[in-house]
């Protein structure tokens, strides 16, 4: 059975898909290869720069932004491609049962058919428990799949270890990298359609200015980088 999609991102917040793979869904989509998002909560318990008054105004907000951000990179557009948003509790996913969130993550996998699966590190890039909880249930999705049905699976990576100790000790080196500089216009035009975390746009550029126009995974079980 051939796959549906190319790419799968399963993240739990809105601006996760941008920074790190916006240029890499852009790649895909231009090439007609349809790519999916699921997206767990609603953001609601970010940052609000004072944009809004409350956890719902919020939500309300981030969707907006969301869909923006989408329609810039085009999968919203295409017509094989996929976006579904969840409204698990935000930044509470670790206190919640933790079979639902593997069932999402499951249900996705083996419905669409990805070639590749992209979430969050063992670490959660930045050790984020929203970040952490959606890779223990996306790896935990991926293992109860039988082997010959599993996507490939991927994690954001950093050529750049964390500096804080716990989170270095399972940092994960990319081995998979992409040229994104064809389309770093429009990736900062959908990076600046989530208003509400302009500070996390100004820490990500400050820290991983490279990242903006080269997108680096870790592909689980390829060993040596590749282009």
């Amino acid at each position: 059975m051939s796959p549906r999609l190319k790419l799968l991102l399963i993240v739990p917040h809105p601006d996760d898909e941008v920074y790190g793979a916006a240029g890499t869904l852009m790649t895909h989509l231009a090439a007609d290869e349809p790519c999916g998002l699921v997206t767990l909560t609603r953001g609601e318990a970010g940052r609000t720069l004072g944009l809004c008054d409350s956890p719902e105004a919020l939500a309300r907000m981030r969707e907006v932004e969301l869909a923006a951000c989408l329609d810039v990179i085009g999968l919203t557009r295409h017509p094989g491609s996929v976006f579904e948003h969840h409204h698990f509790p935000d930044k509470y996913l670790q206190d919640q049962p933790f079979a639902p969130l593997v069932d999402t993550a499951r249900e996705a996998m083996t419905r669409l058919r990805p070639e590749i699966v992209l979430t969050f590190p063992p670490n959660g890039s930045n050790g984020h428990p929203d970040h952490v909880t959606t890779h223990r249930a996306v790896k935990a999705a991926w293992d109860a799949l039988p082997p010959q049905e599993r996507p490939q699976l991927w994690y954001y990576a950093s050529d750049v270890p964390p500096e804080h100790e716990a989170l270095r000790a399972e940092w994960l080196p990319p081995n998979v990298r992409h040229d994104v500089s064809a389309h770093v216009t429009r990736k900062l035009q959908a990076i600046a359609c989530h208003r509400t975390q302009a500070l996390s746009t100004v820490d990500f550029i400050r820290k991983f200015p490279q990242r903006i126009t080269e997108e680096t995974f870790h592909a689980v079980g390829l060993g040596a980088g590749r282009a």
